[in-house]
């Protein structure tokens, strides 16, 4: 059984609360003893894995935050283009006589069309 206070109160018979409660010095003293011999508890060994667990996914929430800022950089970039050739194409529509270019159309392949 594992060293822990519910394992202590359920040996020593008495309910939990009375040593997570009421007797916090026999609570405090137990693990004391505990730690000397060299035992994590139950309860810092599942608190030593959450840890594990959460810096994981703090440095994957890392990763992806950097690469989400570099795609924004690169949308504002394209947006702030394509802003800037809708602005030219607009003045080039109002202007008194407006220079159209055609530009070239690739062939349709046979059978569509």
């Amino acid at each position: 059984m594992p060293l822990t206070v519910v394992a202590l109160a359920e040996e020593a018979g008495v309910p939990r609360n009375a040593l997570t409660q009421r007797h916090l010095d026999l609570k405090r003293e137990f693990y004391a003893k505990v730690k000397e011999r060299g035992q994590p508890t139950d309860a810092e060994a599942r608190v030593r894995k959450q840890i594990v667990k959460l810096k994981e996914l703090r440095d994957a929430d890392k990763a992806e935050l950097a690469e989400l800022r570099a795609d924004r950089e690169a949308l504002i970039r394209a947006v702030n283009q394509l802003t800037i050739e809708n602005r030219q194409l607009r003045k080039q529509l109002t202007d008194p006589d407006p220079v159209v270019h055609v530009l070239p159309t690739q062939p349709r392949p046979p059978g569509r069309g």
